[in-house]
């Protein structure tokens, strides 16, 4: 079994990070604040305006840390991570099975059984909390589109019922949450619209860190995926695997922020374009908490042993 590594995640404008041995250095105006051992790390997230020396960069490289670049408000730059782990011969089966339409149809179809099933899981969850006729005819809806994956069917059909589970999902996500302060009337993006929106694409992009990281350290190609078509500078395959990872670490994490009062409708900041951006202090509590959350431990239901879900 692999350790769970922690991510470093910088927000603090102008910080400079340096290698100092077998440790990450933290600079702040002309001062060391931090240094961490390179080895506990499996990722590093960079928030705006943040600067690396070239010797970490490559130090990073060499011990398989990815790196990530996000703007000030989280939407994606660039990523970095060192030599392709694995062996060709893993990559070229990737690249068979993604150029067989059959293949691609069954991975494709058990990327949304996961989703959906997830989905209508926490519907359900809500629904014994709050009986509701609106959850309950969505999980129905859910349960119906699960059944039309059974089987053999064409991969443009699961891409459809894929598309048709995640309307019915957001058409009632609203309904998980009960902070008046927080409305929702559906899934928008580029820029989020609302602050539930701007929750849920942050962590959404905090996600395919860690799955794209996961995929490149056993030797997958994150670009080359089954469910999410390809196209140039897009990770398909991990977005392929983060589809049944949504609904149980993000949007159940979204709406326990919420509801429980760890975020307030005062943390985010909205723009004359429309959007809406989460403030600074909200981000650094959010990723504290998105850590805590990858810390929880289950019983994996195929090892049967306990392991923190981040591994998952």
């Amino acid at each position: 079994m692999k350790r769970f590594l922690n991510t470093l995640f910088v927000t603090t404008p102008e910080t400079y990070l340096s290698k100092d041995g077998e440790c990450v250095c933290i600079h702040r105006e002309g001062e060391v604040k931090n240094k961490l051992p390179i080895h506990n790390l499996g990722g590093m997230v960079l928030f705006g305006q943040i600067s690396c020396s070239p010797f970490l960069l490559g130090h990073c490289a060499e011990n398989g840390v990815t790196v990530t670049w996000l703007t000030e408000y989280g939407r994606f730059l660039a990523s970095m991570h060192g030599p392709t782990s694995g062996n060709v011969l893993l990559r070229r089966a990737q690249y068979r099975l993604a150029d067989d339409p059959a293949a691609s149809a069954r991975l494709a179809r058990a990327f949304c059984i996961g989703k959906i099933y997830n989905c209508r899981t926490i519907l359900r969850r809500s629904a014994r909390e709050r009986p509701d006729a609106e959850l309950d005819a969505a999980c129905l809806r859910l349960s119906y589109c699960l059944e039309r994956l059974e089987g053999d069917i064409p991969l443009d059909m699961a891409r459809g019922i894929e598309g048709e589970a995640a309307n019915v999902y957001f058409g009632v996500f609203g309904k998980l949450i009960l902070n008046p302060d927080f409305p929702f009337t559906g899934r928008n993006r580029r820029p989020p619209r609302d602050a539930v929106n701007c929750l849920l694409s942050f962590l959404y992009t905090l996600l395919a860190h860690d799955v794209r990281s996961a995929l490149e350290g056993v030797g997958l190609d994150p670009a080359v995926g089954f469910l999410h078509r390809d196209r140039p500078g897009r990770p398909s395959l991990a977005l392929d695997l983060m589809e049944e990872f949504r609904p149980y670490l993000v949007d159940r994490l979204v709406c326990t922020l919420i509801n429980k009062g760890q975020i307030k409708a005062r943390d985010f900041a909205y723009t004359e374009s429309g959007a809406v951006l989460m403030k600074d202090d909200a981000r650094k509590e959010v990723l504290k908490l998105w850590q805590e959350r990858k810390r929880e431990e289950i019983l994996h239901p195929y090892l049967n042993e306990r392991l923190p879900v981040g591994l998952l």
